[in-house]
């Protein structure tokens, strides 16, 4: 739920506290006062998109900040490891090059991060909600986000993927001849040229070694004969000196047992400088070789590089390349004998994917019946008794019977008067109509919703009258059992709310300011008794703001 809202130089709002409660929270004010602005705030700090008009005239950045209970995102914040504390900071900051930071409980997070919670936390529906229901494309998402068949949806996606495997793999194959045989063509000359190179793993690698050495071969053997000299080959070398010293030792021993650890030391030493001596050795024989050797190495490796330049990798990629190839020219040379267990595997594969999609269907049309039941149902308390609202299941367009999503299309239908066939929603439903069916299925989906918070933006538009109370008393009814903030311009939908915001504007020093104001009682009554007869206001209007305010109360104790 929703606890505070903090706003800073936010288009007209310089700054703006907000505490939000349980139940129906309700935001009045005037026409560009900036109701707007803080739904857009909300939006901000939940993820939504923001450009750099955001941040108010003259100030560097805008921030928003929010406070939620942290009830139900305690699996997001282990995934994002961020410490679960009792309350849910997050906040956003918009600079006036038009870039933002995210912050979860202090913790920086991406804007997909910041979305992802937002989801769990908050649903902002707005007047374009309706316009949604004109799109038949969203009638399906619908259906699905209210029916409860999770499991018969999943395992059809699954036979779906397996299909569209193997389809795959035959839009791989099915090629014209001509193709076909340009690409044989090319995978044979390759696999041969790759082939006749004779590739082994670390081969390079070796002979470039090999060759750096050839290269230097004057400066090592000058080098390497020296330190071979002087442990070993020279008049004066090193193991003949330590031969002497052994020697020299072993007459004092019987007159020195100090040094009776000598011998072992110096037998050590010995041991030591003869392993060097070796390797030197061996080195100074690998530089005896050939300039036919030399030649022999550098053509191997122009020939390499060469292969390496022509196809644009490395030497293991070369080797990787030869194997693909080798796979793909066989699949090519027997592609009828595979395309034959293709059209026989996919035929299987199809049959799965029907009766699945058909299992889903079933699911659907259950869930459609029970949707437009209980849809009708909630039209009736709107004061639409006569609406007919019906789902229409039909099958797809498709020349598998099938498409990602099922074997359905769906489409939600009206009649809107009492005799009529239901039609489009798009040719029947009026502006209030469009409303009031939105605010139905939200009464209806936030059964099975886990978002605690809903937030209203004035979906009240084209309504009036027994049909404007009616929509005041289902959202009110609402708020039972979920936090609801609702902007409104009508006073049957302010007269219900359990706390009520005045969002104003004022010129100060040639700039605009928005505040929000809390409202008790009396404020509560001259701002429905503003909304009714506008700016002057009478104590016939402040009575009759006064019974309004009553009646709803009346209604809550009711429905509480």
């Amino acid at each position: 739920m929703l606890r505070e809202l903090h706003i800073e130089n936010v288009a007209i709002i310089e700054k703006a506290d907000i505490e939000f409660f349980n139940g129906f929270n309700v935001m009045t004010g005037e026409t560009g006062a900036g109701k707007s602005i803080i739904i857009d705030s909300m939006n901000a700090v939940l993820g939504g998109r923001t450009t750099r008009e955001l941040v108010r005239h003259g100030a560097e950045r805008a921030t928003v900040t929010a406070v939620f209970d942290s009830d139900g995102v305690e699996n997001w914040l282990e995934e994002n490891e961020i410490d679960l504390e009792d309350e849910l900071i997050i906040q956003r900051r918009i600079s006036v090059e038009g870039k933002s930071a995210c912050r979860v409980c202090g913790v920086p997070v991406s804007v997909a991060q910041l979305r992802e919670l937002g989801g769990m936390l908050l649903n902002i529906h707005g007047q374009n909600d309706g316009r949604q229901l004109m799109d038949e494309a969203s009638h399906l998402k619908y259906l699905d986000a209210f029916g409860d068949y999770e499991t018969e949806y999943e395992v059809f996606r699954e036979a779906y993927g397996e299909y569209r495997a193997i389809v795959r793999k035959m839009e791989k194959l099915s090629i014209d001849e001509d193709e076909k045989r340009r690409l044989i063509e090319s995978l044979e000359y390759r696999v041969s040229e790759l082939s006749k190179a004779n590739l082994e793993a670390g081969e390079e690698a070796q002979l470039e070694a090999r060759a750096e050495i050839m290269r230097n071969a004057e400066k090592l053997s000058e080098n390497l004969g020296m330190a071979f000299g002087a442990l070993y080959d020279g008049e004066m070398n090193a193991l003949g000196l330590i031969a002497d010293a052994q020697y020299g030792v072993r007459r004092v021993l019987d007159y020195a047992p100090d040094l009776s650890g000598a011998p072992d030391a110096l037998e050590q030493a010995k041991l030591l400088l003869e392993d060097v001596a070796e390797q030197l050795r061996d080195m100074l024989s690998e530089l005896d070789f050939s300039p036919e050797e030399y030649d022999r190495i550098e053509s191997r490796l122009s020939q390499l590089k060469k292969l390496e330049r022509k196809f644009g990798t490395d030497e293991a990629g070369l080797i990787e390349m030869l194997e693909t190839s080798r796979q793909r020219l066989d699949e090519m040379q027997s592609s009828d004998d595979l395309m034959r267990l293709y059209e026989k595997q996919a035929a299987q594969a199809r049959d799965k994917a029907c009766k699945c999609a058909s299992v889903l269907t079933l699911a659907r049309q259950r869930a459609g019946a029970e949707l437009a039941q209980r849809i009708q149902k909630e039209l009736a308390d709107l004061s639409m008794p006569s609406v007919r609202f019906v789902t229409e299941i039909i099958p797809v367009e498709s020349k598998d019977g099938f498409v990602s999503t099922g074997a359905d299309e769906v489409r939600f239908l009206i009649s809107a008067n009492a005799g009529e066939r239901p039609g489009r929603i798009s040719k029947i439903a009026s502006g209030g109509e469009l409303s009031r069916i939105m605010l139905a299925m939200k009464t209806v989906f936030a059964e099975s919703d886990p978002v605690p918070t809903l937030v209203f933006d004035e979906i009240d538009t084209g309504i009036s009258g027994i049909a404007a109370q009616r929509v005041a008393e289902k959202i009110a009814v609402l708020a039972n059992s979920v936090q609801i903030i609702c902007v409104t311009h009508l006073p049957q939908i302010a007269a219900m709310g359990t706390h009520n915001f005045r969002i104003s504007k004022q010129e100060k020093s040639g700039r605009t300011f928005t505040s929000v104001t809390p409202l008790d009682y009396n404020d509560k009554t001259k701002e429905i008794a503003r909304l009714q007869g506008g700016e002057v206001i009478t104590q016939t209007s402040l009575a009759g703001a006064a019974e309004l305010i009553n009646a709803a109360d009346a209604f809550k104790k009711n429905f509480a």
